[in-house]
């Protein structure tokens, strides 16, 4: 495990929710400006990420956390203090989702409908309470402090047999809006990211059935979204963006 030099003058960028996909992709993103911290459940599965980041030259750090548990979620960002004290936080993006898992709601299991309102929404909510006080003590980064959370179609309608996603993904948007309304005038910029479409991701390839690049969503490109909305000075703030690829019907 890379242990970056508390010295260092970057800001933090922490994101949760790193796996191969859109998470790696906001890490690296991040990383060309911030030293960034890496969060998932499983540490084995951030290693490589990090190391793909620190070969590149830039700082990255991995810490296992389970959004869902209360404890977990302390402990992770007790690590983050204990590794990088007093360092300021530039940005924080919520990227965990709970279980993308299509069934009619006849047959949804009680357990798996809590497993999407844990992360989605308990998440959700103990990811900021510890990201907002970071973010709002931030003053070295040229951008304003930014708290991102990742969305999705199902965070604005829900369709037959995504109940089990849906739900929570309406959940997250609904705290995204609270927390925007309460801490944008306190001068941190939330934005709530409606990814509308598959994106091209090693996980997903199931679900593609065939699809053309048309129709997927580079995360790549998502990554370049969430710095873009960074970037954005406070007199110009958007909360909400979609994203989609262009063959992509809606």
């Amino acid at each position: 495990m890379n242990f970056p030099s508390s010295t260092s003058p970057k800001p933090l960028a922490i994101i949760a929710g790193v796996g191969t996909g859109l998470g790696a992709s906001i890490a690296r993103r991040f990383a060309a400006a911030y030293t960034t911290v890496l969060l998932a459940r499983k540490l084995e599965h951030l290693l490589p990420i990090e190391k793909g980041i620190t070969d590149r030259g830039g700082d990255a750090f991995s810490v296992a956390c389970d959004v869902s548990q209360p404890e977990s979620v302390k402990n992770a960002f007790g690590k983050i203090e204990e590794v990088f004290p007093g360092r300021a936080c530039a940005v924080a993006v919520f990227n965990a989702t709970g279980p993308f898992v299509m069934k009619s709601v006849l047959d949804v299991e009680v357990e798996e409908f809590d497993k999407g309102y844990g992360v989605s929404m308990k998440g959700t909510l103990l990811f900021s309470q510890r990201a907002i006080p970071l973010l709002l003590s931030s003053s070295t980064s040229p951008h304003p402090p930014t708290l991102i959370f990742t969305g999705a179609s199902a965070s604005l309608k829900g369709s037959a047999l995504f109940s089990i996603f849906s739900a929570p993904k309406f959940g997250l948007r609904s705290l995204a809006q609270s927390i925007a309304r309460e801490f944008n005038p306190k001068g941190i910029h939330v934005c709530h990211a409606v990814i509308d479409g598959p994106l091209d991701v090693p996980w997903a390839k199931e679900y593609l059935g065939g699809k053309t690049d048309e129709e997927t969503i580079d995360p790549e490109e998502v990554a370049e979204t969430y710095w873009a909305l960074h970037c954005q000075g406070r007199r110009g703030w958007s909360f909400e963006v979609d994203v989609r690829a262009m063959g992509e019907k809606w």
